[in-house]
């Protein structure tokens, strides 16, 4: 293999001097081996500039030697806001059809985050809080690993394989001296943070935004996009872009920057805002929905929305003192969630123009938040077919359950049961719905561990296990639910527990 050895500097300006030096150098770079590319493309200015820089120089090359795959992959988190997601599916057409036309060895391909991983599925399905400054667990379920999944199937296959990202230098100082760790002296190409086997090659990393904005208008689009067109919905929505993640020391969204619609790291998406009052008033339901979800935050009102005991069964406390660490949203905030969500689609696709209506939550998603309803989260009255069919109006292809199911009934008469003997109603719930699970099975070897661990849990009355911890600790300070980031769980799938 051979190693690509480029003196040539990009500090300088980005004029047609360097234009045609970096041309050179895409060109040297990609006939140096057999390593596919996988350029990430967001749709933003920054991913637009690298690709069709990577395109017009691999242009000019002799059809026989444009053999080597250009995988461009856009990473969908299946919330991102509709008008560039539109967007970007559109160019990814455009640019498809242009590749065949053109003979260019380029392969589009849009990946998106498994259904178990997806947004709604850990939000309305499990009860991840909206995501904070404090925990993000979106990126790396919906951005990171789809991304990268797709890089490390490129590398079972090829061997190695080189990722053009369009990130640049001056973006920020963290970015410049994450691409400075890794660079591999005497070359132009960096080591993946994270995974073996992948490359770095970040052709703008010098470019300024002034740079960016020169080249996409004084250049064509390759693939048949206006430019201008790319300026207007910057100027619309006065963001920039998120990136295409594929590691944790690539920035994630905030600051007002094109994304997912339910973003709540920041509080107030200014970019959605724009856009509505430049004109696309049919927005405004997701934004009133992403509103409703930022109040969730507010630490006076989490009690309102939030169970106090974490996805493990058990209640923590901040250490050394008499307040809760909130666990994920309550089953029954869930349901008015996804009510919510679904009346909100059907808002949107009242008043969206014609062909641009997006759908909110996907079929697959209702599947599974049904299937973790029932199976964790003692569901009893099997509440997403009943939902869906009150606000959409229609029932979707629902899975039958082989094992014993219990219905609403059920539930309120096992209630008045638990009250008269004083046991608690979720665990004689757990236990059955564990029960349940096992009819049938030939082997229920876990069956008994199962139910051993159910014991285990904490079933107790809050003020009960509140007041034993102001007697442990000698207080009497009023008890709150509260979220203290020194103090929670490190891994972040345990903040949620």
């Amino acid at each position: 293999m051979k190693d690509v050895n480029s003196k040539a500097s990009m500090e300088a300006p980005a004029g047609p001097e360097s234009i045609d030096k970096l041309m050179e150098d895409v060109r040297e770079i990609y006939l140096s081996d057999h390593r596919p590319w996988v350029v990430g493309y967001s749709g933003g200015k920054d991913s637009t500039t690298a690709l069709q820089i990577i395109w017009s120089a691999i242009s000019v090359l002799p059809s026989a030697q444009r053999t080597k795959n250009i995988y461009v992959i856009s990473s969908d988190t299946l919330v991102e806001t509709p008008v560039v997601s539109r967007y970007i599916d559109v160019t990814l057409e455009r640019i498809a059809a242009a590749a065949l036309e053109q003979k260019m060895p380029i392969i589009t391909e849009k990946v998106v985050p498994n259904v178990d991983r997806s947004f709604w599925v850990n939000m309305i399905g499990r009860g991840y809080p909206a995501p904070s400054r404090r925990f993000r667990w979106c990126t790396e379920r919906l951005k990171i690993e789809p991304a990268n999944d797709f890089i490390k199937s490129r590398v079972a296959e090829f061997g190695e394989v080189v990722m053009v990202l369009g990130v640049r230098s001056q973006e920020s100082a963290t970015r410049a001296q994450v691409m400075s760790l890794h660079r591999i002296e005497g070359s132009r190409l960096s080591r993946h943070s994270s995974l073996l086997n992948a490359f770095v090659y970040a052709p703008i990393a010098s470019f300024s935004t002034d740079d960016v904005w020169t080249y996409l208008l004084q250049n064509p689009s390759p693939w048949g996009n206006d430019n201008r067109d790319l300026v207007a919905m910057y100027r619309n929505a006065q963001a920039g872009e998120c990136p295409l993640v594929v590691d944790t020391s690539t920035p994630s969204c905030g600051n007002s920057r094109f994304g997912c619609w339910v973003c709540t790291v920041v509080e107030r998406d200014k970019a959605m805002e724009a856009m509505i009052d430049s004109g696309e008033e049919w927005l405004t339901p997701l934004l009133e929905f992403r509103d409703l979800l930022a109040e969730t935050q507010d630490p006076e009102r989490k009690r309102e929305f939030r169970d106090f005991r974490r996805r493990t069964g058990q209640i923590n406390f901040i250490p050394g003192t008499d307040r809760v660490m909130p666990g994920p949203y309550t089953l029954e905030f869930c349901r008015s969630l996804l009510r919510r969500l679904l009346e909100t689609q059907k808002e949107v696709a009242r008043d969206a123009p014609i062909g641009e209506a997006p759908i909110l939550i996907q079929e697959d998603e209702l599947h599974e938040i049904r299937r973790l309803w029932r199976t964790e989260r003692g569901d009893w009255p099997d509440s997403v077919p009943r939902i869906v069919r009150e606000t959409l109006g229609r029932d979707l292809d629902w899975v039958a359950e082989d094992a014993v199911a219990f219905t609403a009934d059920d539930g309120e008469l096992l209630d008045e049961i638990c009250a008269e003997n004083q046991v608690p109603t979720d665990l004689v719930m757990r236990l059955l719905d564990i029960e349940r699970a096992s009819h049938g099975l030939k082997r229920r070897h876990a069956v008994h561990t199962r139910i051993e661990n159910a014991f285990g849990l904490d079933w107790r009355d809050l003020d009960l296990v509140v007041d034993e911890q102001r007697r442990r600790l000698g207080i009497e300070n009023a008890d709150r639910l509260e979220d203290d980031p020194e103090h929670s769980p490190a891994s972040q799938e345990d903040r949620t527990k």
